[in-house]
């Protein structure tokens, strides 16, 4: 089976898509511009498949050069066999190679190769063929190999030398692996016993669970423990099924005198030179399995959060909550821009209310802002009724609302932020920061580094190099469906750009800001080192509002402009009608000729067609605009006013192995265990919840003392 082959049957794809996707990879084009602009190509194959595609193909890649480059290290010591040959061809994984190469890699000095420079694989040979009969037979078959020079110094050295070699053959056997590890996984155990204090963990101080039952979250946990010192953690292996299976296939005549040594041959074999190395590999895979799985979380989490509607056309007040050095303030008008800043002190241990109330409500009053939004941290709750009662007080139509403020100091204090806004300290662009992220999350969390957002679990337990790869997808994905303004955007957002990197995202910045606006989407072409390819992969995510060209407004791709126009004509319409959202009546024109037949006559694929008609229909729109709104405030809700059974409106803060977090507008997030999701059997939340998403909830319990709140979304 070809690596094209397998990607087919494991993507469930055709294997004509495979061959296109895999091409037009090679041939340097991007996820984002392959699932958007080349779908007659590979069948229409989304962002989400292709980038499965392209991370198996540098996998199965990598495999078969390991293949190729074991085959050639055994074939150089003459050692490469029909059956040596035949088993690497079949190899599954990089694990199943290096069991293959096992018996071939060089090794320090072991027991078994001691005992072979003494000579005496000869008499391993003898006892593995089990043909010796008789009480003394296994010492007479030994008493040739008794050499002094060669430190054989009886018959009971050169037995236990030649059982050394057996031992170390039947570790060597990469079928034995295969099926010990695979026994393993299947009827072993995992545990762990406290060695150490450390509360968080208390619930693993004496604990087993199948290893075929344990779920990713768990894994994560034990492994944290461990490293910090409260666990002592270990794979409980069924050994006298493996010893079994051993003897079965070591031990073929019990009745020969070499029996009982061969059967202690591979106890010794298993316990000395199996078990740890098993177990060893297996934690590894429970590891690598459990990143996979909170990656693939941790990656809805990030997309659900950055694909959250922005709050467009309102002035926000960023609002930095703190205590001994105040709450920082930043207000943004509606393109963003930082009009005003202050500072206030109405938290412990000022507490002066009056002058702070003074300082907000005339940043509200000269501004005109809409909306307060409150980072979610230190002295939030706090801030959040000093804010609700000046709002009740002012009689005004401010609303307020909390924001998560994960990651802001991250950004405060880096580079960007610094170049951003040189003149404030790191507090201060927290407050730009956190009420940014509410006009437009997209745009605002693609400059800070997505593990420090705050939506996932474990994710610094984690493989970075995977996690950053596999998150940074996530980025690029939402980046380019959504698309950016090529003159406002700022160069994180850029670098996200399909064709862009993070140098060419600045070259950008750095031209708009010595020219001005750019005027068109070709005039990108003058940025320096930016060339061709970079244009038609990056082209139809750049959005210039202004342009005398319509269609640079729009998803439409430059290569097919003058298929858009071509299809305005033949309906008697202008790009102005474009511009002014005039085209009533094209799509039912389209319907009624066949998408198939027009596209022909125009030259290009069906779904070429469709995404031009769309995109025509609603020059410049948002995928995020059909989605709902932030939920604005008025008033704050405490924990000593909730009870049981009352019904509130929430939004997913974020979804865990075992639930999901959701905001009910109360200073501590409620949690929904999987349990209380849905009425129906689900295996996991995300297949019912997502973050951003507004949910009805009711109130289940309520620890006041701990501050915990179990919520249940159940009908009653």
């Amino acid at each position: 089976m070809t690596i094209n082959e397998r990607l087919a049957a494991e993507l469930n794809i055709k294997l004509t898509q495979t061959d296109a996707a895999v091409e037009l990879l090679d041939a340097g084009n991007t996820v984002p511009f392959i699932s958007r602009y080349r779908k007659e190509v590979t069948g229409g194959l989304d962002d989400d498949v292709l980038r499965k595609l392209s991370e198996r193909l540098t996998y199965l890649r990598n495999l078969e050069e390991k293949r190729e480059d074991t085959r050639k290290l055994i074939d150089a010591q003459g050692k490469l066999t029909e059956e040596i040959a035949s088993a690497l061809d079949a190899a599954q994984t990089v694990t199943e190679i290096d069991d293959i190469y096992r018996p071939f890699r060089p090794k320090r000095r072991t027991r078994a190769s001691v005992a072979r420079e003494k000579g005496l694989a000869d008499l391993a040979a003898i006892l593995m063929e089990q043909k010796l009969r008789g009480d003394t037979s296994v010492t007479e078959a030994a008493l040739p190999f008794v050499n002094e020079e060669l430190g054989v110094a009886d018959t009971d050295a050169a037995i236990a030398g030649a059982c050394d070699i057996i031992a170390e053959d039947i570790s060597d056997n990469a079928e034995f692996r295969k099926v010990i590890r695979a026994m393993t996984r299947q009827r072993g155990s995992i545990e762990s016993k406290k060695i150490a204090d450390g509360a968080t963990y208390e619930q693993y101080y004496e604990y087993s669970e199948p290893l075929s039952k344990i779920p990713p979250h768990r894994v994560l946990a034990l492994n944290r423990a461990e490293k910090e010192g409260v666990l002592k953690v270990s794979i409980i292996a069924p050994r006298d099924n493996v010893i079994s299976y051993l003897e079965g296939e070591i031990v073929k005549d019990s009745t020969s005198s070499s029996a009982p040594l061969l059967k202690a041959t591979v106890c010794d074999s298993y316990d000395r030179l199996i078990a740890a190395s098993v177990e060893r590999e297996i934690r590894g895979e429970l590891f690598d399995n459990a990143c996979e799985s909170a990656i693939g979380l941790f990656s809805k989490n990030l997309r659900g959060l950055l694909m959250q509607a922005p709050l467009k056309g309102k002035t926000v007040l960023g609002y930095d909550p703190g205590y001994r050095t105040g709450c920082k303030l930043a207000v943004i008008t509606p393109t963003g821009s930082v009009v005003d800043t202050a500072v206030i002190y109405p938290t412990k241990p000022h507490e002066r209310i009056a002058e702070s109330k003074k300082i907000v409500e005339r940043l509200i009053r000269k501004w005109g802002v809409d909306v307060v939004a409150i980072g979610n941290g230190t002295a939030s709750g706090e801030s959040e009724m000093f804010i609700a009662e000046l709002l009740s007080e002012l009689k005004c139509d401010t609303k307020y609302i909390i924001v998560s403020e994960a990651g802001a100091s991250v950004y405060s204090a880096s580079k960007q932020g610094a170049e951003e806004f040189p003149d404030f300290d790191v507090t201060q662009r927290s407050a730009v920061s956190i009420a940014r992220r509410l006009q437009d999350p997209l745009a605002e969390l693609v400059k800070i580094d997505p593990k420090s957002i705050g939506v996932g679990q474990y994710q610094h337990d984690m493989k970075e190099a995977r996690l950053n790869e596999a998150l940074g997808g996530v980025v690029e994905s939402c980046v380019n469906s959504v698309g950016v303004d090529l003159n406002t955007a700022s160069y994180s957002l850029l670098s996200y750009i399909a064709g862009i990197n993070i140098t060419s995202a600045k070259n950008i910045v750095k031209y708009r800001d010595k020219n001005g606006a750019f005027l068109t989407r070709a005039e990108v072409l003058k940025v320096p080192r930016f060339g061709a390819k970079a244009y038609e992969q990056a082209a139809g995510f750049l959005r210039v509002p202004d342009s005398d060209e319509v269609l640079d407004n729009t998803g439409v791709h430059p290569e097919s402009y003058e298929t858009a126009r071509a299809l305005l004509k033949k309906f008697g319409f202008t790009e102005a009608d474009v511009r002014d959202g005039k085209l009533t009546g094209l799509a039912d024109s389209v319907k009624k000729i066949g998408a198939k037949s027009l596209a022909e006559e125009l030259g290009c694929g069906v779904p070429t067609l469709n995404d031009i008609v769309g995109e025509l229909m609603k020059p410049g729109r948002d995928v995020r605009d059909s989605l709902p709104p932030p939920e604005l405030k008025e008033r704050v809700l405490s924990i000593d006013e909730l009870t049981e059974g009352m019904e509130l409106s929430g939004v997913v803060r974020n979804v865990i192995d075992f639930g999901a977090f959701v905001d009910i507008g109360v200073h501590q997030d409620g949690l929904v265990h999987i349990s209380e999701i849905s009425d129906k059997y689900i295996k996991h939340p995300s297949e019912v919840l997502s973050v951003g998403m507004a949910v009805k909830v009711r109130v289940k319990s309520i620890d006041r003392a701990r501050g915990r709140i179990g919520l249940t979304m159940k009908k009653k």
